[in-house]
Protein backbone atom coordinates (compact mmCIF):
# COMPACT_ATOMS: atom_id res chain seq x y z
CA UNK A 1 0.00 0.00 0.00
CA UNK A 2 3.18 2.27 0.96
CA UNK A 3 4.42 1.56 -2.19
CA UNK A 4 1.32 2.64 -4.25
CA UNK A 5 0.78 5.78 -2.24
CA UNK A 6 4.69 6.93 -3.06
CA UNK A 7 4.24 6.00 -6.70
CA UNK A 8 0.94 8.32 -7.06
CA UNK A 9 2.81 10.75 -5.49
CA UNK A 10 5.22 10.88 -8.16
CA UNK A 11 3.10 10.63 -10.53
CA UNK A 12 1.59 13.84 -9.19
CA UNK A 13 4.44 15.57 -8.70
CA UNK A 14 5.98 14.83 -12.62
CA UNK A 15 2.05 15.89 -13.95
CA UNK A 16 2.92 19.06 -12.16
CA UNK A 17 6.26 19.55 -13.18
CA UNK A 18 4.90 18.65 -17.04
CA UNK A 19 2.30 21.48 -16.50
CA UNK A 20 4.40 23.99 -15.23
CA UNK A 21 6.92 23.46 -18.24
CA UNK A 22 4.25 23.70 -20.91
CA UNK A 23 2.75 26.64 -18.87
CA UNK A 24 5.87 28.52 -19.00
CA UNK A 25 6.46 27.76 -22.98
CA UNK A 26 3.02 29.10 -24.07
CA UNK A 27 2.67 33.08 -24.63
CA UNK A 28 0.38 32.91 -21.30
CA UNK A 29 3.10 31.67 -18.70
CA UNK A 30 6.22 33.58 -20.65
CA UNK A 31 4.18 36.85 -20.03
CA UNK A 32 4.64 36.43 -16.08
CA UNK A 33 7.95 34.67 -16.29
CA UNK A 34 10.34 38.05 -17.69
CA UNK A 35 11.37 40.75 -17.25
CA UNK A 36 10.13 43.50 -19.34
CA UNK A 37 12.80 44.29 -21.62
CA UNK A 38 15.14 47.38 -21.33
CA UNK A 39 14.55 49.75 -23.61
CA UNK A 40 17.93 50.90 -25.24
CA UNK A 41 17.68 54.84 -26.79
CA UNK A 42 20.11 56.32 -29.28
CA UNK A 43 21.60 59.36 -28.11
CA UNK A 44 24.05 62.05 -29.07
CA UNK A 45 26.06 63.63 -26.19
CA UNK A 46 28.71 66.24 -25.89
CA UNK A 47 30.75 65.51 -23.14
CA UNK A 48 30.48 68.76 -20.54
CA UNK A 49 32.18 67.34 -17.19
CA UNK A 50 33.70 64.18 -15.42
CA UNK A 51 31.78 64.08 -11.92
CA UNK A 52 33.32 61.28 -10.68
CA UNK A 53 36.09 58.30 -11.85
CA UNK A 54 36.87 54.98 -9.71
CA UNK A 55 40.02 53.70 -9.88
CA UNK A 56 40.64 51.16 -12.49
CA UNK A 57 39.83 47.74 -10.65
CA UNK A 58 41.78 44.39 -12.11
CA UNK A 59 38.74 42.24 -11.31
CA UNK A 60 35.32 44.31 -10.98
CA UNK A 61 33.94 46.84 -13.51
CA UNK A 62 34.35 50.34 -12.41
CA UNK A 63 32.37 53.23 -13.59
CA UNK A 64 32.80 57.16 -14.62
CA UNK A 65 30.00 59.33 -14.07
CA UNK A 66 29.83 62.54 -16.59
CA UNK A 67 27.18 65.91 -17.25
CA UNK A 68 27.29 65.67 -20.96
CA UNK A 69 24.75 67.79 -23.34
CA UNK A 70 22.23 65.62 -25.15
CA UNK A 71 21.46 66.90 -28.86
CA UNK A 72 17.88 66.12 -29.31
CA UNK A 73 17.42 67.99 -32.63
CA UNK A 74 20.34 70.63 -34.83
CA UNK A 75 19.32 73.21 -32.49
CA UNK A 76 17.76 71.79 -29.26
CA UNK A 77 19.95 70.12 -26.10
CA UNK A 78 19.56 69.00 -22.68
CA UNK A 79 22.02 69.02 -19.76
CA UNK A 80 22.22 64.89 -19.04
CA UNK A 81 23.87 62.80 -16.08
CA UNK A 82 25.80 59.31 -17.90
CA UNK A 83 26.90 56.62 -15.87
CA UNK A 84 29.56 54.52 -17.63
CA UNK A 85 30.39 50.83 -16.91
CA UNK A 86 33.21 49.55 -18.03
CA UNK A 87 35.37 46.07 -17.47
CA UNK A 88 39.64 46.41 -16.73
CA UNK A 89 40.01 45.53 -20.17
CA UNK A 90 37.68 47.74 -21.71
CA UNK A 91 39.12 52.09 -22.60
CA UNK A 92 37.39 54.32 -20.44
CA UNK A 93 35.02 56.92 -22.27
CA UNK A 94 37.09 59.51 -21.07
CA UNK A 95 40.26 58.05 -22.71
CA UNK A 96 38.57 58.27 -26.17
CA UNK A 97 38.93 62.24 -26.66
CA UNK A 98 37.95 64.26 -23.50
CA UNK A 99 36.74 67.24 -25.74
CA UNK A 100 33.39 69.02 -26.00
CA UNK A 101 34.07 68.86 -29.99
CA UNK A 102 33.75 65.45 -30.01
CA UNK A 103 30.27 63.83 -30.51
CA UNK A 104 29.53 60.56 -28.82
CA UNK A 105 26.28 58.22 -30.18
CA UNK A 106 25.70 56.24 -27.35
CA UNK A 107 22.67 53.43 -27.38
CA UNK A 108 22.22 53.90 -23.45
CA UNK A 109 19.56 53.02 -21.49
CA UNK A 110 17.22 55.31 -18.74
CA UNK A 111 17.37 55.09 -15.46
CA UNK A 112 15.19 57.28 -13.55
CA UNK A 113 17.20 55.63 -10.26
CA UNK A 114 19.36 57.90 -10.57
CA UNK A 115 17.90 60.81 -11.57
CA UNK A 116 20.42 63.95 -9.61
CA UNK A 117 20.38 67.51 -9.80
CA UNK A 118 23.42 68.94 -10.93
CA UNK A 119 23.82 70.21 -6.99
CA UNK A 120 23.72 66.38 -5.99
CA UNK A 121 25.80 65.45 -8.42
CA UNK A 122 28.83 67.36 -7.38
CA UNK A 123 28.35 66.93 -3.58
CA UNK A 124 30.29 64.24 -1.86
CA UNK A 125 27.46 61.95 -0.36
CA UNK A 126 29.60 60.77 2.50
CA UNK A 127 30.48 64.42 3.82
CA UNK A 128 28.92 66.30 1.97
CA UNK A 129 31.87 68.14 0.58
CA UNK A 130 31.75 69.83 -2.87
CA UNK A 131 33.38 67.79 -5.49
CA UNK A 132 35.40 69.25 -8.18
CA UNK A 133 34.18 68.81 -11.96
CA UNK A 134 36.83 68.13 -14.27
CA UNK A 135 35.77 70.00 -17.43
CA UNK A 136 36.49 68.47 -21.19
CA UNK A 137 38.19 70.96 -23.22
CA UNK A 138 36.84 74.23 -24.48
CA UNK A 139 33.30 72.92 -23.02
CA UNK A 140 30.96 75.18 -21.43
CA UNK A 141 31.25 76.21 -17.63
CA UNK A 142 28.47 74.92 -15.41
CA UNK A 143 26.00 76.95 -13.34
CA UNK A 144 26.12 75.22 -10.08
CA UNK A 145 24.13 77.49 -8.40
CA UNK A 146 20.81 78.02 -10.62
CA UNK A 147 20.36 74.28 -11.64
CA UNK A 148 17.98 72.65 -9.51
CA UNK A 149 16.07 70.69 -11.87
CA UNK A 150 16.68 66.70 -11.53
CA UNK A 151 19.05 65.74 -14.89
CA UNK A 152 17.76 62.50 -16.65
CA UNK A 153 20.69 59.65 -16.10
CA UNK A 154 21.63 56.75 -18.55
CA UNK A 155 23.74 53.70 -17.91
CA UNK A 156 26.22 52.94 -21.24
CA UNK A 157 28.90 50.79 -21.68
CA UNK A 158 32.02 50.35 -24.13
CA UNK A 159 29.99 47.87 -26.41
CA UNK A 160 27.22 50.54 -26.58
CA UNK A 161 29.76 53.22 -28.18
CA UNK A 162 28.80 53.03 -31.63
CA UNK A 163 30.17 56.45 -33.07
CA UNK A 164 32.74 59.16 -31.70
CA UNK A 165 32.88 62.23 -34.27
CA UNK A 166 34.56 65.98 -34.68
CA UNK A 167 32.06 67.93 -35.29
CA UNK A 168 33.01 71.94 -34.14
CA UNK A 169 30.47 73.09 -31.06
CA UNK A 170 27.75 76.04 -32.34
CA UNK A 171 27.73 79.38 -30.43
CA UNK A 172 28.99 78.96 -27.00
CA UNK A 173 26.35 77.74 -24.58
CA UNK A 174 25.47 78.48 -20.77
CA UNK A 175 24.43 75.75 -18.77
Amino acid sequence: MRFLFARSRRVWVEALLVFFCVMAQSPQGQAGLHWPPTKREKLRLRLIAMAESDPRSSFFSTHEIFVAEQQLTENESRLVKVEYAFLPYQPRLSEYAFDYAFVYEVNATRNPSCDQTLAEIITDQRDHSRIQLKYANDSPALDTVRRHSLLPCYSSAPEDLTKVAHQPPGPEKEY
